[in-house]
């Protein structure tokens, strides 16, 4: 009879970890949360007229109160006001000439607000290569570690860190230097319901301190469980393209970000009757020559799905994984894109057991035909530790995407909901655990 005990484990979990900091604020659009009757001025432009009506010496005296408050919190705050007046006054119909430029900062102000992005939680990390890897030692790397920040509202958002790592889990985050900045819209008057949406980094605003904020309907309350990929196209080239959820307050649907640098961001749909799902993980390159991910469509077990195109996908694929021991018995998934070596595809899942407790397992897929599962870990390999089961959402362990670094794995990981920690492993040890 297999009993698994809490130290069967080849993870070495790290010292660091990452918190919800309310701190850590960005500037973000403000709009009012309703218009007047149609035959009224909307609410955005009664306050603006109230702000024109205002005589010089009060505007003046009212902007500098704000430059007071805010200024040092924000570097770029005068380009980012005057950007927003740009747009109220567009929505508005005002004519920007006519305005001085005192207040068109203070209407832009009027217009901003401060939004503790992360406030509330930081969870559900992915990891992959950075697109710069020069001056280091042969055996680091640097990473982009994408996080789920949750504020406000519990609305979330993806966040970023850039660190670099060497074996043995010798691993150090580069500092979020000045304030962050959320990512801006380029063209915000063409939004279709189904098209992509391209979201740029702000100038000056390094990757760690770059945020992007749900910008859709589809995504009005969330940007949910980024699983990120360095993926290598047939002729060599890559990129780095993330599957994700997009909550609207009711309804999901699964979405793609894809990025060649972490300056500029297409952010689209996924289509088709596979696409339907949280939790799809695209594979890091083709295969047979079709597209490949791992998704659970019925809500328990984890499917292989194939596809000839990107963003979309109809093949309802088929079964790969079912629970099979008690720690996974409510429910698996998968815990990112799969991750290739000598042996296979070594693919992490988590599974869900009594009392709602995640749990982190791992499975081995063969290289040529993913299909065939070659073995899987009996027991966990990260569960809930007694320092690490309290949080918003109690007794769970979650990764959206760990990352090879020679012969380990380096995985980030969601505690709770509330944090985030880190762990490596060699990929000999965890082989070796396989059934």
């Amino acid at each position: 009879m297999l009993i698994c005990r809490p130290d069967h484990t080849p993870l070495r979990i790290l010292r660091e970890k990452l918190h919800a900091d309310p701190a850590r604020v960005v500037l973000r659009p403000f709009h009012l949360a309703w218009q007047a009757s149609v035959s009224e001025p909307s609410r955005a432009a009664q306050l603006v007229q109230d702000i024109l009506k205002l005589d010089d010496d009060q505007a003046e005296a009212e902007l500098d109160l704000i430059w007071k408050d805010f200024s040092e919190r924000h570097w770029q705050i005068g380009r980012i006001f005057d950007e927003r007046f740009a747009e109220i006054a567009e929505d508005v119909e005002l004519a920007a000439g006519s305005v001085s430029p005192v207040k068109k900062r203070l209407i832009g102000a009027y217009f901003c607000h401060e939004y503790s992005y992360a406030a509330a939680a930081l969870m559900n990390p992915s990891v992959v290569p950075h697109p710069d890897q020069t001056g280091l030692d042969p055996d680091q790397q640097r990473f982009v570690m994408s996080l789920r920040a949750v504020g406000e509202g519990h609305i979330s958002s993806v966040a970023f860190r850039e660190g670099i790592i060497g074996p043995g889990g010798d691993f150090r985050l580069w500092p979020q230097s000045g304030p962050a900045m959320a990512g801006v819209v380029d063209d915000r008057h063409h939004m279709g319901p189904e098209g992509a949406v391209t979201v740029h980094r702000q100038p000056d605003s390094a990757i760690s301190n770059s945020v992007l904020f749900p910008v859709t309907e589809a995504q009005r309350n969330g940007l949910e469980d980024l699983r990120l990929v360095q993926f290598t196209h047939d002729d060599g080239g890559c990129e780095y393209i993330g599957t994700y959820t997009a909550y609207s307050g009711r309804e999901i649907r699964s979405e793609m970000l894809r990025t060649s640098d972490f300056t500029r961001f297409c952010l689209e749909p996924l289509m088709g009757r596979a696409a339907r799902n949280k939790g799809m993980a695209l594979f890091p390159r083709k295969i047979g020559g079709r597209y490949l991910m791992v998704g659970r469509q019925d809500g328990k077990n984890v499917t292989l799905l194939a596809s000839d195109t990107l963003n979309r996908w109809d093949d309802e694929g088929t079964m790969l994984l079912r629970p099979a021991f008690p720690w996974e018995f409510v429910q698996m998934g998968n815990c990112g894109s799969p991750i290739e070596c000598d042996e296979g595809w070594i693919l992490l899942t988590h599974g869900v057991g009594a009392m709602r407790k995640y749990s982190l397992g791992a499975a081995l897929l063969d290289r040529d035909d993913p299909s065939k599962v070659i073995g899987r870990t009996a027991c966990p390999i990260l569960s809930a530790a007694e320092s690490d089961r309290e949080g918003y959402v109690p007794n769970v362990v979650y990764t959206c995407g760990a990352m090879r670094v020679g012969h380990e794995l380096f995985i980030p990981y969601g505690i709770s909901d509330s944090a985030i920690g880190f762990a490596v492993t060699g990929i000999d040890d965890l082989l070796s655990l396989m059934i």
